[in-house]
């Protein structure tokens, strides 16, 4: 699957990217762990729609009743169509230095967080709703005018987020502007459990698939798949253990097609299959 460049894929001028840049997406298909680089900060406000994030070391869904701020980096979308025939989401996106700019005029103080979430969920209440309005009207006016209605309109947002959400916010947009990128090992130890595929894995981790593979071998000495079907088998061995959960209710979350494959694996890793699992 290609990666897709954002907002550059977006702009109509190639040769230059604005502070501030508003785009409608939609679409009429579900697509499923695309793979963006997203070149800028971007608030995503959901219309009409279901929408998943991976990042390095996290995941989020959301549904149209919130947004996200979404920081620049590599991550895998997945957008799903939900009750209407057209997905819809409102894209702002904003340069770091403007957000710098916002930084040094209403938070000046260096604030600090240990926690890397490289997102912030925005509940979307009846002034986000009145926002989303204004940012339509404004489309409509004289390009001349945009630049400036746009940075009015960006301060407004954020000033709002600031009053609503408090110190939390505040950290947050901190961490935005602090140049860190996660160590190869949390990344992939954070994807344990789930279903990525290799491919996806290493592209969260801004490496080719034969790169990936190579530091892998480097840093655990065993092949990247055989080492995550066995820490996903066992993960899967302690969920049934616990009487909760059947087969058929987690084989696709480990990265099995059907369940068939999985009682495979699981039986020639343990020598007894899933469902002999006495609670």
């Amino acid at each position: 699957m290609p990666i897709e460049n954002i907002p550059e894929s977006y702009l109509k001028d190639k040769k230059q990217t604005p502070d501030l840049f508003v785009y409608d997406f939609k679409m009429t298909n579900d697509v499923v762990k695309s793979k963006v680089n997203l070149g800028m900060n971007m608030f995503s406000f959901l219309q009409v729609g279901k929408k998943q994030v991976h990042f390095a070391g996290t995941t989020v869904a959301v549904n149209k009743d919130q947004s996200l701020l979404l920081k620049k980096g590599n991550w895998l979308w997945t957008e799903l169509l939900d009750t209407e025939t057209v997905y819809y989401c409102k894209l702002l996106f904003f340069s770091e230095n403007i957000l710098k700019t916002f930084i040094e005029k209403h938070s000046p103080n260096f604030l600090q967080t240990k926690e890397e979430v490289p997102y912030f969920i925005i509940r979307n209440d009846a002034y986000i709703i009145a926002y989303l309005n204004s940012l339509s009207t404004i489309s409509a006016s004289p390009p001349v005018f945009m630049d400036t209605l746009l940075a009015v309109k960006f301060e407004e947002l954020m000033l709002y987020l600031l009053h609503k959400y408090g110190r939390k916010y505040e950290v947050y947009l901190h961490s935005l502007i602090i140049k860190e990128r996660s160590p190869f090992k949390k990344i992939l130890e954070s994807k344990i459990h789930s279903n990525l595929k290799l491919g996806e894995i290493a592209f969260l981790c801004h490496m080719s698939l034969s790169t990936f593979k190579r530091h892998f071998v480097s840093e655990y000495n065993i092949s990247p798949g055989k080492w995550l079907q066995d820490q996903r088998l066992n993960k899967a061995k302690s969920m049934l253990e616990e009487g909760i959960l059947k087969p058929s209710d987690l084989y696709l979350d480990f990265g099995y097609n059907n369940l068939s494959n999985f009682s495979s694996a699981f039986k020639n890793k343990f020598g007894f299959s899933p469902s002999e699992i006495q609670t």
